[in-house]
């Protein structure tokens, strides 16, 4: 493993006690940062914690209401000097149906959570990294957000969603000293793949032309350097992460 320079530096990771979320939080920590998780389930994050030691620190909240993500900000602060880097990884699939089948509660659950949820993150986080004129967020999008899915119109369209407001927010925030970029993986085989089909699975993985899921482990490898400062000259960007399937 690489080893980069986060020394001093402390990230909030949604989504971040399990998959590719965990493993970003062990690649930030191997290379000295502190990291905060904040996910909705108290139990998940202090059995995943546990390994891992006082270096993680949880907060229970929901991204997906407005009022749980700014309790979330004002308690981590309370904690940490800054937020250095804010990772978007909480997300949710939805079924595998037609879109004329789709049951609209559960299309208004993916585009809460999925959408809206890291909206809230990021409207009250980059006002903690103002302060320092410093952050780093990269956003957890996906192929389906490029290319769109069949049978997953929420999930494909939250992700699309995602990738447009990456690069809005990366253009509002290019004169400062936070950058904004999102990764697009193809499907990374995690706990994510319970809430989908067996069909599904096995189209998503038809497309992808190294014939393999990724791993979590690869997501983060390029997650924690857009996390670094070093990455400088990046924002509003789109970083593929699909074994070749969707390059552009």
């Amino acid at each position: 493993m690489n080893q980069l320079d986060f020394a001093g530096r402390h990230a909030v990771i949604t989504g971040g006690a399990a998959g590719i979320g965990l493993a970003i939080t062990q690649r930030l920590l191997a290379s000295g940062a502190t990291v905060t998780w904040w996910d909705r389930d108290a139990a998940a994050m202090a059995t995943a914690r546990q390994p891992l030691g006082h270096a993680v620190q949880q907060v229970v909240v929901d991204v997906g209401d407005h009022a749980s993500v700014v309790g979330a900000v004002r308690q981590t602060v309370m904690r940490h000097r800054a937020i250095d880097v804010l990772v978007n990884c909480a997300g949710i699939t939805g079924p595998n149906v037609k879109l004329w089948d789709y049951p609209p509660e559960q299309w208004l659950q993916v585009m809460q959570v999925n959408l809206n949820g890291l909206f809230y993150c990021c409207r009250e986080v980059v006002p903690v990294m103002q302060q320092n004129n410093y952050g780093r967020i990269v956003n957890i999008a996906s192929v389906a957000g490029k290319e769109g899915n069949p049978n997953a119109s929420a999930y494909s369209a939250s992700k699309a969603a995602v990738i447009a407001l990456t690069k809005s927010l990366g253009k509002e925030l290019a004169d400062t000293g936070i950058r904004v970029n999102c990764v697009t993986p193809a499907a990374v085989k995690t706990a994510i793949f319970d809430q989908m089909s067996p069909a599904h699975i096995e189209f998503m993985l038809s497309k992808i032309p190294m014939g393999r899921f990724g791993e979590p482990e690869e997501v983060a490898a390029m997650v924690a350097w857009l996390c670094t400062q070093e990455c400088s000259f990046s924002t509003g960007a789109v970083f593929d992460l699909s074994g070749g399937r969707a390059t552009y």
